[in-house]
């Protein structure tokens, strides 16, 4: 018997959901697929689409019709991804036996760089968090480490206190695929994460465990916890739209390549997956990466 698309969904968000995806990455994933499944409803007789009968020819289609209509091909490449992970979903539980989008290309679209804040805008910024709340101590040395290490904000709530070396001012990175880097952490970020972790037991409980960062009820944020946080904060502070978390890894990049950092450290600290394990990048020491790091961020020194 045929699967409909209708009842298959919400399987595939359920999936999503269990593989710890952010709630804005599976939002996205199901507004795709709901326009997916609105599009294909002419092409069944009662408007039910259902799995084995949808075929490449309706997969362009619907493509076709979201560039008509004004969405960038980075959306499309997103609907496209969206697509192709719905139906190897479909594939792997058996409910299809043959994948529409094998061989499908992803369109292409040119990279454009996120928008990274001013120095002056990052001052205001990593000021705002009002030091007399233990909240704002803890945003503080969120936004901080942020900056001072470019991590993303998936890493940050990841961190856990032996990760970070305050002696040595380093902390050890878990990026994408488990790989690890170590980066160099500024003065102001480590003054700002020893006050916090002075206060740190204001905010402990049972499920805290060796987490850095923890919520007001002692859990590890979340990302999309720390998401919220920082949006609160980037809103205050950017000019127009556009501006997210990631703004701040971008702004971290670019100031140092702007102070003349050399750019292969600089990708080194960001661990960018496709470069880090290129043989250019391992030659680069501790040693040099702080080196860089020292000379170059405009806060990796307190002002006596």
């Amino acid at each position: 018997m045929s699967r409909a698309l209708a009842e298959t969904i919400p399987l595939f968000i359920r999936h999503l959901t269990a593989r710890g995806l952010s709630k804005h990455t599976i939002a996205a994933y199901g507004k795709d697929l709901e326009q997916f499944e609105d599009f294909l409803g002419h092409f069944f007789e009662d408007g039910k689409p259902v799995l084995d009968k949808i075929d490449r020819r309706m997969i362009r289609g619907f493509l076709h019709e979201m560039s008509e209509t004004d969405h960038s091909n980075r959306t499309l490449a997103r609907k496209t991804t969206t697509i192709r992970s719905f139906f190897k979903f479909c594939i792997a539980n058996g409910y299809i036996a043959d994948n529409p989008t094998t061989g499908m290309p992803t369109p292409k679209f040119g990279k454009k760089l996120p928008k990274f804040f001013s120095e002056e805008q990052i001052r205001k910024l990593l000021e705002l968090p009002d030091l007399s709340s233990k909240f704002g101590v803890r945003n503080r040395a969120i936004l901080e480490l942020l900056y001072s290490c470019g991590m993303r904000i998936s890493e940050i709530a990841s961190a856990t206190i032996s990760q970070v070396d305050l002696r040595r001012e380093m902390i050890r990175i878990i990026g994408k695929g488990n790989k690890e880097r170590i980066v160099p952490i500024g003065q102001w970020a480590t003054a700002t994460i020893r006050s916090y972790l002075k206060i740190r037991p204001r905010f402990q409980s049972k499920e805290s465990g060796d987490t850095l960062f923890l919520s007001k009820s002692g859990r590890p944020l979340t990302t999309d916890e720390l998401r919220e946080i920082l949006d609160r904060y980037i809103m205050l502070v950017a000019e127009t739209k556009g501006y997210s978390p990631h703004s701040i890894r971008h702004s971290f990049a670019t100031h140092l390549l702007s102070h003349g950092a050399d750019l292969k450290a600089v990708q080194e600290m960001l661990g960018h997956s496709n470069l880090s394990t290129t043989e250019i990048y391992t030659h680069l020491t501790i040693e040099d990466l702080q080196k860089e790091y020292m000379q170059a961020h405009p806060r990796s020194k307190k002002e006596d």
